[in-house]
């Protein structure tokens, strides 16, 4: 009957490259930059290739190149999606700055736009410019429930 002991053993660098895991996956919650993830990923790559009974040298180069290609590909484009900055207005405030599409002539006193999908009342910003069907605005201020735009050109 084998002991624990020999079953460490035989083991040892299943569990180094799992401790390594764990401690680089600690670090990564402290630093939440999904670089220390990559590196705690590639690192339960070797241990996979360790228990696999692949030799050190083999373990190390599954780790680096699981770490490296997930550095350089998976990690910009988890910072690209998880980390956008959250857009410091919201609701009708939100929608200043954004295009709009003319739905119904705008003019000083009235029209309607097509806006962040939902139909819009507007009416031109400078109290002057006319803006016919099809046309593209750029929304300027929102007063109530109206926007008011001005030619995006």
């Amino acid at each position: 009957m084998q002991s624990m002991w020999d079953w460490f053993g035989e083991h040892a660098w299943v569990l180094a490259w799992v401790g390594t895991a764990l401690v680089l996956g600690t670090i990564e919650l402290t630093t939440l930059d999904f670089f220390f993830l990559m590196l705690a990923i590639g690192a339960a790559s070797g241990a996979v290739a360790a228990a696999m009974g692949a030799e050190f040298l083999v373990q190390v180069l599954v780790a680096v190149a699981v770490a490296v290609a997930l550095l350089g590909v998976v990690r910009p484009i988890a910072k690209k999606r998880l980390l956008k900055p959250t857009p410091s207005s919201f609701g009708a405030a939100a929608l200043v700055g954004q295009s709009g599409v003319v739905i119904e002539r705008v003019d000083a006193h009235n029209g309607l736009i097509k806006l962040a999908g939902e139909v819009w009342s507007a009416r031109s910003y400078d109290g002057t410019s006319a803006f016919e069907a099809g046309a593209t605005v750029g929304v300027v201020e929102i007063r109530g429930a109206t926007a008011l735009v001005l030619d995006e050109s």
